[in-house]
């Protein structure tokens, strides 16, 4: 259940930091798993440790955040021909 809400959480807030503005429930939801996992894995690789509720909510905040960057990357911008 915490990690729906951590999920839940860690996507809107990767949201509001990345384009200003959430996606719904379910793509939060989505983008903050995908992201927890993300930044588990690059803060092992890092050898960063992060324990408790805020150390899993930061870790899935960096993840998502790295996700939304790496998704914009091979996102065409409409101004862009």
């Amino acid at each position: 259940m915490w990690y729906i809400i951590i999920g839940i959480v860690s996507g809107f807030i990767a949201g509001k930091i990345m384009r200003g503005g959430g996606f719904g429930l379910l793509i939060n939801l989505l983008v903050g798993i995908i992201g927890g996992l993300l930044g588990g894995w690059v803060f092992g690789l890092l050898g960063i440790a992060t324990g408790g509720i805020l150390g899993s909510l930061i870790t899935s905040v960096v993840g998502a955040v790295l996700l939304l960057w790496i998704v914009s990357l091979f996102r065409r911008h409409p101004n862009e021909g």
